[in-house]
C-alpha cells in the first residue's frame, strides 16, 4: 500500500528535497485524497444517470441530459485528481499515447 501512496504521489523512488518537504507540509493526507476521490466519483455517477434518466423528459430533457451527463463527466475525470493531483492527471491525459483519445473526449464535453 505505501509503494502505491508513494507512486500515485509522484515519489516512487527519488529523495525528498527541500521543495518536496514544503509540498508534503501542504499537501492533503491520504484520508483526504481518498475521501475526495469517492465523493467526486460517486457525485459524477449521480449525475450521469440523472442526466440518463432526464432523457425521456418531453422537450426539455435533451438539454438536461446534456447539462447533467456533462457535470458527471467533469466530477469523474475531477476525481482522479485527488489520487495523483492536477499537474500529474494533466501530464498524463496530454501524453503522446493518450493524446487523441483525450482530445476526442473534451472535443465531446
Amino acid at each position: 500500500m505505501d509503494k502505491l501512496k508513494r507512486v500515485l504521489s509522484g515519489r516512487d523512488a527519488e529523495e525528498p528535497s527541500g521543495l518536496a518537504e514544503v509540498i508534503d507540509a501542504t499537501s492533503l493526507s491520504w484520508g483526504t485524497r481518498m475521501k475526495g476521490f469517492i465523493a467526486c466519483f460517486v457525485i459524477g455517477c449521480l449525475c450521469s444517470i440523472l442526466g440518463s434518466c432526464l432523457l425521456w423528459i418531453p422537450k426539455k430533457g435533451l438539454i438536461l441530459f446534456a447539462v447533467f451527463y456533462t457535470l458527471g463527466n467533469i466530477a469523474s475525470i475531477g476525481s482522479t485528481m485527488f489520487l495523483m493531483g492536477p499537474m500529474k492527471q494533466l501530464k498524463r491525459m496530454f501524453e503522446p499515447t493518450r493524446l487523441i483519445a483525450t482530445i476526442v473526449m473534451l472535443v465531446s464535453i
